[in-house]
């Protein structure tokens, strides 16, 4: 295996450099308007936004969708 993934958009994106981008694209307002999810609303920061993400798939795949309708 080569590691290559020809289908995958996101590929060698991380999911910080989607949540940056995003946040200096629309800001952390317009951003929890665009995802419905309290770490963009209450307290917003990359790193508390991380941490959710990380753990909880509904909301990343929410944001990887963002980041794909926004930038591709």
């Amino acid at each position: 295996m080569t590691g290559e993934q020809p289908n995958n958009p996101l590929h060698g994106i991380t999911l910080e450099m989607v949540v940056i981008r995003l946040k200096e694209h629309y800001g952390w307002e317009r951003l929890a308007g665009q995802v419905n999810i309290n770490c963009f609303k209450s307290d917003p920061s990359v790193t508390s936004s991380l941490k959710f993400l990380r753990r909880t798939a509904w909301a990343r795949e929410k944001v990887e969708r963002l980041y794909l309708a926004t930038f591709l």
